[in-house]
């Protein structure tokens, strides 16, 4: 039988020297590990509408996708994720902690200190060489 593959975005949302990163929570796969706000692209949807979208529910705020960051494909025992991450710039609202266990704003310097998700390790090394 074949592995499910699921489309995922991510953003890069930056608010002066820092990025925002969320804490997944402890009933779902990967419990407890960092990621970027984010979610599945659903179908019918681009990357960019899933992405926004996602900040809505998520966060509930509203962000201008801008160019994308990277892409990576990681194998989880259970399923292919095809993650895309892209800048995002805060428009409307500040980020409130609707799904995740918690949210924060970090530096850079500070990223190593937090256990991030595998599929996100790959766009970590990126983030911390632009």
């Amino acid at each position: 039988m074949r592995k499910k593959s699921v489309n995922v975005v991510g953003a890069f949302l930056q608010k002066g020297e820092e990025i925002l990163i969320c804490r997944r929570p402890k009933n779902k796969a990967q419990a407890l590990l960092w990621e970027f706000a984010g979610g599945k692209v659903e179908a019918g949807e681009t990357k960019q509408t899933a992405l926004v979208r996602e900040c809505k529910e998520e966060l509930n705020v509203l962000i201008e996708v801008g160019k994308e960051l990277c892409s990576v494909s990681y194998d989880y025992p259970e399923v292919t994720v095809n993650l895309t991450v892209f800048f995002a710039t805060l428009l409307k609202g500040e980020p409130k902690c609707l799904e995740h266990e918690e949210i924060r704003w970090i530096t850079v310097d500070q990223i190593d200190n937090f256990e991030f998700c595998p599929a996100d390790v790959e766009i970590i090394e990126k983030i911390k060489s632009l």
